[in-house]
């Protein structure tokens, strides 16, 4: 079993990232700007938004944090993402989900021009991709194509099972493993939640890649030996035993999986790293494609 090492793949890519920006600077070109929108004070939103800021910093880009109260209205929002849109300093920006209710999510995403849509949830950028077009990936969907590539993980003629059907992994997913290239050229099963015979599927499965959010969904019997493991899932769950009071948690009974499986990512430490890598490395996507 090879552990797919999400954290050491994310440093390679930052570090690969940040010799680019390194030339940038070198011949006086501006470095890449990437802006994050949140509204409200969703902790968790504020961790991850807060993380990417990091990121940005450590890899030489510039970075802006847009905070919002909750209470923002739409048409306020609205008018927050234009300002964004029309700034030529800004290369990329994404809007920290969730929203608060009084916001249309699908309205603000539209909004976004899609030259500036790191996040790839434009349906220009989403219909590119389907089509096979350059755009820009979702960051978590972009995440795994990229550790299958550097761990060298066959998926010609494979068969690919994606549990969970969301606009953000699970459908884009099941579009990249089915497209022509590597990584891809896979037959693809997308299940959900309406699924029947779930486990039947999942046990034909050479490579089976999760993003339910069910934390131990996925477990040993629903396996079959050398299957590649991909679990996007990240839950909380209570644990008294824990000095933090819980643990992080995947889709995968990770335990048991692990030893039936050829490739398996890690949570923590897994897709999750990948997530924001890709995110950057759409943003530096974003400056040259600006520059040019």
């Amino acid at each position: 079993m090879i552990l797919l090492d999400g954290k050491k793949a994310s440093n390679d890519i930052k570090n690969e990232i940040k010799a680019e920006v390194d030339k940038m600077i070198a011949k006086g070109e501006k470095v890449p700007h990437l802006a994050a929108v949140i509204v409200g004070d969703d902790g968790a939103s504020l961790t991850y938004v807060g993380s990417k800021v990091r990121a940005c910093e450590r890899v030489g880009f510039e970075s802006t944090m847009v905070r919002l109260p909750h209470t923002t209205s739409e048409v306020e929002l609205l008018h927050k993402i234009e300002a964004l849109n029309e700034n030529d300093d800004i290369d990329g920006f994404i809007i920290q989900l969730p929203l608060p209710p009084q916001i249309n999510t699908q309205r603000v995403l539209m909004a976004v021009d899609p030259s500036k849509d790191v996040d790839g949830f434009h349906p220009e950028n989403f219909g590119k991709m389907a089509l096979d077009m350059s755009t820009f990936i979702p960051a978590t969907p972009f995440g795994i194509l990229e550790l299958l590539e550097r761990y060298d993980v066959d998926t010609k003629g494979k068969h690919t099972v994606v549990i969970g059907r969301s606009h953000i992994v699970g459908r884009p997913m099941s579009i990249l493993m089915s497209r022509k290239g590597w990584p891809g050229n896979s037959t693809v099963t997308l299940t959900h939640s309406n699924t029947k015979n779930i486990t039947q599927i999942t046990s034909q499965a050479d490579i089976i890649i999760s993003a339910l959010g069910v934390p131990n969904f996925l477990k040993a019997e629903m396996v079959k030996d050398d299957a590649v493991i991909i679990d996007v899932g990240i839950t909380r769950v209570e644990d008294e035993s824990h000095p933090k009071g819980y643990v992080i948690t995947g889709d995968v009974d990770f335990e048991n999986v692990s030893k039936k499986a050829s490739f398996i990512t890690p949570v923590p430490g897994g897709v999750g790293p990948m997530t924001i890598a890709m995110l950057l490395k759409n943003t530096l996507l974003a400056r040259e494609q600006r520059r040019g």
